[in-house]
């Protein structure tokens, strides 16, 4: 079972002190669109390749457009044996409509 945040508790985890790794797994032309400031763009079709470059103990939180997708690399993360890995419930759809509303929804 992969854990989860919302996004405002996101929002206050990224002014924290030691704020986790945030990925990006949608698509470049989806990042360019909106993004959420500080998110590392990881398509999720390059996470065999990608998965790799991650420090598999770091706290790392994922996201993509509705929680789909991020869902699945946070599966595929377990799988490689990262512990801390977390989906943002409702992606960055939910962020644009709880937390930052200047971000473009689509």
């Amino acid at each position: 079972m992969v854990p989860e945040i919302t996004a405002p508790e996101l929002a206050e985890k990224l002014k924290g002190p030691k704020p986790p790794l945030l990925i990006d797994v949608r698509e470049p032309v989806e990042y360019a669109y909106c993004r959420i400031e500080g998110a590392h763009l990881k398509p999720l079709g390059g996470i065999m390749r990608w998965a790799n470059e991650l420090d598999p103990e770091a706290e790392i939180i994922l996201h993509c457009h509705i929680g789909e997708r991020s869902l699945a690399a946070a599966h595929y993360l377990q799988h490689l044996g990262f512990k801390r890995v977390v989906n943002l419930v409702g992606g960055i759809e939910a962020w644009a409509l709880l937390v930052d509303p200047t971000v473009p929804r689509y």
